[in-house]
């Protein structure tokens, strides 16, 4: 049986829900119909399962130094070429690009290396939220002049979907939607675990616990989480608040905490390689969240059997289904978020069949083996479409 030689492309391999999907899709695809080759630029916070994952692939990961997330017109000519001269060379069958950046540049040098099927993955609603008017509008000429070149487009929602049909990116029969997929397995943690972890955050028994999972930037809306912590703890004190990630935001949010009164209430745990143990202790997940391409952690969190407060942006109503399997409020309002978490608090057995009900609607969509089954397929069909005019 001959294998089709597969090239996934992201940027970096750093934390977050990209390198999530890279890292699934590519260590589970089947080595007896694929040969995959990574290629990725420079990552510096790398979790202990992304370095084994790096370690496994080996010689069949090619890195590009000049391969970088930001605008940089020198690298990016360079990563251009880099990009072009290894296709050119390896004569891929597919070339799957992730994310914005890498999509651009993959998706250009894969078409003049002449590669036969090009796929694309955007991995978030960049046509809103994230640039000024005028950076949006560049953006989305770019995607159109791209979608052109790009035989498929799989969106994680189909939000994302509509988006691109509406700005006139490309028309519905180019675009596939698949749902992000988790190793759901890993989200079923021992109370022991739970227990210990416990003791280790300093948090006593009979305390609630509210947490939120995340990058500590603008987007991800953390100065709402301190915000409705705030207004939590007034009414009830004997709650703890953990924000488990990293970022810019971190020295504002602690002098923020520290300025409301609630320092020693909140833990700021940093980036955590125990995620699944982390939402384990949790009464309640919170993604304040300004956009969101899909909401990870509201997976994992209905993965572990915990109860979601989110907000209505982004993909996140179609992973948290609203007053089922969590409760959905507007962005940017830390009071909203804080009755919403009032409301859980106060009603245990809510909580409790939310989180039954959220781990029942994730298996099935979210689940990992689907992900990859659904891509493996789109793969097959555009190979034997282009191979073997096969459709």
């Amino acid at each position: 049986m001959e294998k089709i030689r597969v090239a996934e492309v992201i940027t970096r391999l750093d934390r977050g829900g990209a390198p999530d999907i890279f890292r699934t899709l590519s260590s589970n695809l089947d080595p007896a119909a694929f040969d995959v080759t990574l290629i990725t630029g420079p990552s510096e916070h790398l979790t202990k399962k992304t370095k084994d994952f790096v370690r496994r692939f080996g010689g069949r990961l090619i890195k590009v130094p000049s391969l970088v997330r930001d605008i940089d017109p020198l690298r990016d000519a360079k990563a251009l070429f880099s990009l072009w001269h290894i296709f050119r060379e390896q004569k891929f069958d597919i070339v799957h690009t992730h994310t914005a950046k890498a999509g651009a540049l993959g998706r250009l040098a894969a078409r003049l290396a002449g590669i036969s099927s090009i796929v694309h993955t955007p991995h978030g609603h960049n046509l809103y939220g994230y640039f000024d008017e005028r950076a949006t509008e560049n953006l989305i000429r770019i995607e159109r002049y791209l979608s052109k070149r790009t035989d498929k487009i799989i969106a994680l929602t189909e939000l994302e979907k509509s988006d691109y049909i509406k700005h006139d990116i490309a028309p519905a029969e180019k675009i596939e939607v698949i749902y992000q997929g988790l190793e759901l397995d890993r989200y079923m943690c021992d109370w022991k675990e739970s227990a210990e972890l416990k003791r280790g955050l300093n948090i006593l028994p009979g305390e609630n616990v509210v947490g939120m999972i995340g990058r500590l930037e603008t987007v991800k809306g953390p100065e709402y989480f301190i915000d409705m912590a705030a207004e939590i703890t007034k009414t009830f004190p004997n709650t703890k608040f953990i924000i488990a990630g990293d970022g810019s935001l971190r020295q504002e949010l602690e002098a923020k905490a520290g300025k409301l009164g609630i320092k020693s209430k909140v833990i700021f745990a940093g980036w955590r390689d125990d995620v699944p143990e982390v939402l384990s202790i949790l009464d309640i997940l919170v993604m304040p969240s300004l956009n969101e391409a899909v909401g990870i952690a509201a997976i994992e969190a209905s993965a572990e059997g915990v109860s979601v407060v989110a907000t209505r942006v982004g993909g996140i109503p179609e992973v948290v289904k609203d007053n089922v399997t969590g409760l959905l409020v507007a962005p940017a309002d830390g009071r909203a978020l804080a009755e919403a978490v009032s409301t859980l608090i106060q009603d245990k057995a809510m909580r409790d069949r939310m989180g039954s009900q959220g781990r029942s609607w994730i298996r099935g969509r979210f689940d990992a083996w689907e992900m990859v089954n659904r891509t493996s397929t789109l793969y097959g069909e555009l190979f034997n479409r282009k191979k073997y005019g096969i459709v």
